[in-house]
């Protein structure tokens, strides 16, 4: 199965016709189109009357018992970015939580689903876990709450027994929010000043990352019926967020999607496509925008939005596979591509890994999209997408960006940019788990 015509195609009046080499996406880029600005500034920008802790939406820190019972969290100690177990409501302030992992108060894939279509049961330490926090002062509590705005929301009224099934599901369900400390950067003075990816420092991303990797494998290994966890991060109301607090989001599932199938079954006729139309062909046109020692970033191709792409260079194929050096690569160029952009910019990130049932290789990577324009009737009609913006004019903004942010020591100083960058090609060792 294969890809028909050339990733780009440059026509004579400027337009650029993409075709998206994994997925069969078309996408033109039209001369004047991509002037517009990348983000313009808020309608109104007013003085912010700073709270200590913060309290502006349900993810802040003066708000926890607002979202279902920790999972985990992650703490700052003596310099160093510590993983703590679960913790209870009476010690929620006895820790400054950096990162905290939290069920989604309203699931995508609902832990019933798993209950009575496979027939799934909490495993024992889920169990434990759950009678403690509910002996816990204020746990029941809680819980109670947290089932009641569930229930109000649904307009539902359950019996006994189905108030229990949604307790359990604030324990053992499959679909995580990983919620970051503020609201809004330190020392902000107008409400347009939210803490992004991007304005969190290199080793708070890293540990940001780190928690998601970890929460990837921790719901595949709870669950023997998923296929695929899918990772995501909305970022600003236009991008699908609920609030404009930075978070992200990890869904459990039962499929691949046909999507991710295509794209299978396309690797499988071309084991090595990640690297010839994916950091290869980007090498050849001019489209790598920054690397390190175990990822590149390049323009992505044939994507409805402008899209930033992230590749793992390592034989590793999923997250948890990577050594902790490799993980943290990963997050310095995911960390650099959304500070480049800046936090007024709407965009969805989305990770892409090897399904542990899938038996041929695929990298880690990961897409940043910037949400930049809105699909109308256009692109309804005749599934050719416009994209406001060219790869080269996304590469060269990037870039731009890029070489100041490291100036200012902003992003990871040993990343590498535009011509420093190798374009040796085949650098991607995902190819060397193949029998």
């Amino acid at each position: 199965m294969s890809i028909p015509g050339a990733p780009l195609t440059y026509m004579a009046d400027g337009t650029i016709k993409q075709l998206n080499p994994f997925s069969g996406t078309e996408v033109w880029s039209v001369p004047g189109r991509g002037n517009r600005p990348l983000s313009t500034p808020p309608a109104s920008r007013r003085p912010l009357q700073p709270v200590s802790p913060e309290n502006y939406c349900a993810f802040c820190a003066d708000r926890m018992l607002q979202t279902p019972p920790e999972k985990s969290r992650v703490v700052l100690e003596n310099g160093h970015f510590d993983l703590v177990g679960a913790v209870t409501p009476e010690h929620l302030h006895d820790t400054r939580a950096e990162f905290r992992r939290v069920p989604n108060l309203f699931e995508i894939v609902s832990y019933d689903y798993w209950r009575q279509n496979y027939g799934y049961e909490i495993d024992a330490d889920t169990r434990a876990a759950m009678a403690k926090y509910l002996a816990a002062p204020g746990g029941a509590e809680h819980v109670e709450k947290i089932v009641d705005t569930r229930i109000k929301a649904a307009g539902s009224n359950p019996n006994e027994a189905g108030r229990q099934i949604l307790r359990e599901s604030y324990f053992a369900g499959g679909h995580d929010v990983l919620v970051a400390r503020r609201h809004f950067v330190d020392g902000a003075e107008f409400d347009d000043q939210l803490a992004s990816s991007g304005t969190l420092s290199v080793a708070e991303h890293r540990a940001f990352i780190r928690l998601a990797v970890e929460s990837t494998r921790d719901l595949y290994e709870r669950n023997p019926y998923v296929r695929y966890v899918s990772v995501f991060q909305n970022w600003l109301s236009a991008a699908g967020a609920s609030f404009d607090h930075l978070h992200k989001q990890l869904v459990a599932i039962d499929a691949r999607g046909a999507s991710a199938d295509e794209e299978i079954a396309r690797l499988r006729h071309n084991p090595n496509m990640y690297n010839e139309w994916g950091v290869n062909y980007a090498g050849y046109h001019n489209l790598i925008i920054a690397e390190n020692d175990h990822a590149v970033l390049v323009v992505g191709i044939g994507h409805r939005y402008p899209t930033l792409s992230i590749y793992s260079t390592s034989a590793s194929c999923r997250p948890w596979e990577h050594s902790g050096e490799e993980i943290d690569a990963m997050s310095d160029l995911l960390h650099a591509a959304h500070a480049a952009a800046g936090p007024s910019v709407p965009c969805n990130e989305e990770w892409h890994h090897q399904p542990p049932d899938v038996d041929v290789a695929m990298p880690w990577r990961v897409n940043i999209k910037w949400r930049v324009s809105t699909l109308a009737g256009f692109e309804g009609g005749t599934k050719i997408y416009v994209n406001t913006r060219t790869p080269e004019q996304t590469r060269d903004l990037v870039v731009s960006a890029l070489y100041e942010l490291r100036r200012q020591g902003r992003i990871d100083t040993n990343i590498r940019i535009a011509t420093e960058c190798s374009t040796t090609p085949n650098r991607l060792r995902y190819i060397q788990r193949n029998p």
